[in-house]
């Protein structure tokens, strides 16, 4: 039963991931990558991280999609215009993507180590006490440097705002 609702929410984040690509209409993407969001976090659920699909639904598709969302209206951006395509790119296109796909499938293959198969349930490490400690030891650094990060783009987005409005 693990493996069929493993596989069900993943065709549902491959489905939605394909629709946020092919969508034009930037509202419908962030939409589809909401059903991404979610379905990712199921599949966090299902293998005992617990802590990180609540995190998941709540920053990610919760509060990042917020953000999406308001800047796509603060643009005011209509449907995405539709470009001619090359007729080479319309005829090499698929193929290409089928050799990059393989191509990358043989390199993992072979170099990457053979793994044992997931058992459902069987991770301990996704709370929040495992998490919080290995945030502020172990990765305390890349956790402070994206924190500047973001603190100066939201100076940069008060920056340039404030250009608009003078």
């Amino acid at each position: 039963m693990d493996a069929v609702l493993f596989l069900v929410f993943a065709v549902i984040a491959v489905a939605c991931a394909v629709n946020l690509v092919l969508q034009r209409h930037p509202i419908a993407s962030a939409l589809s990558l909401i059903g991404v969001m979610g379905s990712l976090a199921f599949v966090y659920l299902q293998l005992g991280g617990e802590f990180i699909a609540a995190a998941q639904l709540v920053v990610y598709a919760g509060a990042i999609m917020v953000l999406f969302v308001f800047v796509i209206m603060l643009l005011n951006e209509g449907r995405e215009r539709k470009q001619k395509m090359k007729l080479w790119v319309r005829w090499a296109g698929a193929p290409l993507l089928f050799v990059f796909v393989a191509l990358m499938a043989f390199v993992v293959h072979t170099i990457l180590p053979a793994q044992t198969n997931v058992k459902f349930g069987s991770f301990t490490g996704g709370n929040a006490a495992d998490i919080g400690d290995r945030l502020f030891t172990q990765y305390l650094l890349p956790f402070e440097v994206t924190s500047v990060l973001i603190l100066i783009a939201i100076v940069g987005a008060i920056v340039l705002a404030r250009k608009e409005l003078d």
